[in-house]
């Protein structure tokens, strides 16, 4: 399914097609819950952002613009949930290395070998707003302007906090001897 699928099934969702919006959740429920988890390192909050964050999107489809695509609109969303729980909970959890999607998905495969471990955890000691473009960035592959629409900032301001951000990342990895 492509872009202009997704379109067509937001187009018939606003016209009172339910079963439309299904087939859209369908098709992003999985790295729209990925997203949720690495921001908030909770299974169960994960679901429950990704759950709100549908929710939402559903609410709100008639303010969907179709110039962008409806991945990184829908993604902008779970990133605003995600990060609203974090300054709710006001304080980060480190990551539990036992947590598993219930759905083998290929972000699961690759976090399996030890080089992705130590990476993941290097990402934890950075900012939440730097760790999401990260994860925009290499994980979800958007592109900077997708970036930029998703967290709201300028595409030059993507590409220097994401410079800042591979910086601080890289110093973790130094000094737990990765690079």
């Amino acid at each position: 399914m492509n872009e202009t699928d997704d379109t067509t099934l937001v187009n018939k969702c606003i016209q009172g097609d339910v079963k439309a919006f299904e087939v859209l959740v369908d098709k992003y429920q999985k790295p729209i819950f990925n997203a949720a988890l690495r921001i908030c390192n909770d299974f169960d909050s994960a679901e429950d952002i990704s759950q709100a964050a549908f929710v939402k999107a559903f609410e709100k489809l008639e303010s969907y613009n179709q110039k962008y695509k409806f991945f990184s609109w829908i993604y902008r969303i779970v990133i605003n949930e995600a990060l609203n729980f974090l300054y709710q909970r006001k304080n980060l959890l480190e990551l539990d290395e036992n947590i598993i999607s219930k759905q083998e998905t290929p972000d699961q495969v690759f976090e399996q070998t030890e080089l992705s471990e130590k990476i993941r955890d290097a990402l934890m000691h950075i900012e939440p707003d730097y760790r999401i473009l990260i994860e925009l960035r290499h994980f979800q592959n958007c592109s900077y302007n997708e970036i930029g629409y998703i967290m709201n900032i300028p595409e030059k301001t993507v590409k220097s906090r994401l410079y800042t951000a591979r910086q601080a990342l890289g110093k973790i990895l130094i000094k737990t001897g990765i690079k």
